[in-house]
């Protein structure tokens, strides 16, 4: 089966070192960074423009849409044309986008400077995440998928302390965040583009641009087991992302303003440890371990926005990143490890997709909540839907494997045995011989 694989996926060169690996997961890493931002940006563009929960969640929202246009359109592309081509022309985008929020002037610059920072995230995660896979090395197996789990948490987590950093200790912080960004992602394509190429183009990248399912069936199988618990995770990450500075103000008021951007920089920073901490436990069992967190996460949430406790907001939020990195992790390790080589550039774009409609359509709902009715009875209602999520994920996770129910073998039919054959191979072998005995 490994050999069908093999003579299956697209031929690629093989860069030697580490650099080439080091040069892609820093791309990753830098791409959510860029994401995450505006976070602690939020609360200046809200008092400067007079903007409305609803506006910022509609910013947020715009970058996510267009990621997943970008990922439904083009994540397929590197398989056909390179990996190369495609990181090149997405951080060409990622360097417009960050002088569009340099020169931000309103909402309507913000909007599109979201887009196009979506549009270059999504072409560039599923190119960058499959090149990962291109450049495994033998002596360091399971590294690809254990990069793709952490990178976005930790690059979200260094996305927003860099910018509460320069928000707080830097001149001109709306601009110096973007400046810098621009500079790494400058350099990156300059590296870039004195690096092999990881894949040989072949035909069919017109086609792969019409939007379509790419998730084979193995793949669908393990996400629609995960799926509960990654679009609760996905979606707690939504709200803390762009409502999280307000609803921090929320609970506590009077507290110093730079705890706007912590609360998102503890989600993120324990989920990215959670998914090195968990990188050996086994899927179904890391995806459990998250979904009961999450559970426990929303009832602080809770908790503190009733009681207006800073602790228990924070308790909440590493409960929240302690969830988010195990249901990632081991969502993504399920889902990805069941697919050939040449198939994985389309099922990380297919898991990305899940995770941002989750990550994306929860936050309007609770911004056009927030502006109806309130942020706090949003903030009530959003956790308690994540909290039921979690528990549906719970539910699904603790029901054994189909295989771990399989009937005893008769008694009046002995299982063979030799060398090699266990004794699950035996009821495979003995159900196959009475099929055939039946023809």
């Amino acid at each position: 089966m490994q050999s069908t694989f093999a003579s299956l996926a697209p031929p690629r060169t093989s860069p030697s070192g580490r650099s080439p690996f080091v040069l892609h997961a820093s791309i990753l890493i830098a791409l959510l960074a860029a994401s995450s931002a505006p976070t602690p940006l939020y609360s200046r563009y809200q008092d400067q423009w007079l903007l409305s929960a609803l506006d910022i969640t509609v910013i947020f929202s715009a970058y996510a849409v267009a990621l997943l246009v970008a990922l439904l359109t083009a994540g397929t592309l590197s398989d056909h044309v390179g990996r190369r081509p495609v990181l090149i022309g997405a951080l060409a985008l990622q360097i417009a986008s960050m002088a569009l929020f340099a020169t931000a002037g309103g909402l309507s610059t913000l909007i599109g400077a979201r887009v196009l920072q979506g549009l270059a995230t999504g072409a560039a995660t599923s190119a960058a995440g499959a090149a990962l896979f291109d450049l495994e090395s033998p002596a360091r197996p399971g590294s690809p998928a254990l990069t793709n789990s952490i990178a976005p948490v930790a690059g979200m987590a260094a996305g927003v302390t860099g910018a509460t950093l320069l928000v707080h200790f830097a001149p001109g912080p709306t601009t110096t965040v973007y400046v810098v960004l621009m500079a790494l992602f400058a350099t990156q394509a300059a590296a870039l583009a004195r690096t092999p190429e990881t894949v040989s183009p072949r035909p069919g990248a017109l086609r792969s641009l019409r939007p379509q399912p790419a998730l084979p069936p193995a793949a669908r199988r393990s996400l629609q087991l995960h799926g509960a618990g990654v679009i609760a995770v996905w979606a707690l990450g939504g709200f803390y992302s762009p409502l999280g500075p307000a609803f921090t103000r929320l609970v506590s008021p009077e507290g110093p303003a730079y705890t706007d951007g912590l609360v998102f920089f503890t989600l993120t920073s324990v989920a990215a440890l959670t998914v090195y901490l968990t990188r050996r436990t086994p899927a179904r069992d890391s995806a459990l371990l998250g979904s009961s967190a999450v559970i426990l996460a929303a009832a602080l949430s809770i908790g503190a926005l009733l009681l207006g406790s800073p602790l228990l907001l924070f308790a909440g939020a590493a409960l929240a990143g302690l969830g988010f990195g195990a249901v990632s992790q081991g969502a993504l390790r399920a889902v990805v490890s069941s697919v050939p080589p040449h198939e994985k550039s389309g099922t990380l774009a297919s898991y990305y997709v899940l995770s941002y409609l989750a990550m994306s359509l929860p936050a309007i709902g609770a911004g056009a909540l927030a502006a109806d009715l309130g942020l706090r009875a949003a903030a009530l209602s959003y956790a308690g839907c994540v909290a039921v999520l979690a528990a549906v994920a719970v539910l699904l996770l603790s029901r054994p494997p189909q295989g771990a129910r399989a009937a005893p073998s008769s008694p009046h039919r002995p299982r063979p045995t030799g060398p090699g054959t266990s004794s699950a191979d035996g009821i495979t072998l003995g159900t196959r011989s009475l099929i055939t005995h039946n023809r």
